[in-house]
């Protein structure tokens, strides 16, 4: 009998060549979905800018201090508020939240009197980090009587310490600590003094300026004049 001729060995070669090659694809899959999983699935939050277009600092008491501006990038609904400094601490006194096109507006009215930095703040939220920016010093003024002295009185100390002289700034008050830094305010002019004496001693009147302190506001003679204390 004439034996069969067997070709296993070729058989099983191509057998592992079609393994071979169907195994190429699955393992470039693979490497494809792994390199894909590995890529990140959000950005990183960002931090937005501030920007103003419009703010009202200086106001009387009882009226409205005001901010308006916009975030950029522009997303609605994220918090934005208004906050003044008191000591090393930062206080809210406003709040808003943003509209389609990143606008804002922040407005309150104030009453007593102030002086105090104040600042924007964004609030963190989801994509984005929290944002501050200053905007300057917020100014609540009350009217009040005063004066101005200086001539006939050079060179004699003052009452809290040092020597009064023609261009020295500062206010004379009977009762606030020496030092405290005053915001006066006339005729659209603006000076921040501190209390350097004592008085003054005519009735009805809060207030003496020193003579540098009243040429730079323009105040002359007596009469009422804007304080933020």
């Amino acid at each position: 009998m004439t034996p069969r001729k067997v070709a296993l060995p070729a058989a099983a070669g191509a057998l592992c060549f079609a393994f071979t090659c169907a195994g190429a694809p699955m393992a470039s899959a693979q490497s494809e979905t792994s390199t894909s999983t590995s890529e990140p699935t959000a950005r990183a939050a960002q931090k937005p800018r501030i920007k103003v277009r419009h703010r009202t600092l200086n106001v009387r008491s009882g009226r409205r201090a005001t901010v308006f501006g916009r975030v950029s990038p522009a997303v609605r609904g994220l918090r934005i508020g208004l906050q003044v400094k008191r000591g090393s601490r930062w206080k809210g006194i406003e709040g808003d939240r943003t509209d389609a096109r990143g606008r804002y507006r922040l407005r309150q009215r104030l009453r007593g009197t102030l002086s105090r930095h104040v600042r924007v703040r964004v609030r963190q939220a989801p994509g984005f980090l929290p944002a501050r920016r200053r905007i300057g010093r917020l100014n609540v003024y009350r009217y009040a009587q005063a004066s101005w002295y200086g001539p006939g009185l050079y060179g004699n100390p003052t009452g809290c310490g040092g020597t009064l002289h023609p261009g020295r700034l500062g206010v004379a008050h009977k009762s606030l600590p020496c030092g405290t830094k005053v915001t006066f305010r006339h005729r659209g002019r603006r000076v921040r003094v501190p209390v350097i004496d004592r008085g003054p001693y005519v009735g009805g009147r809060e207030y003496d300026l020193t003579e540098a302190t009243a040429q730079r506001l323009r105040f002359r003679g007596h009469g009422a004049i804007l304080t933020t204390r």
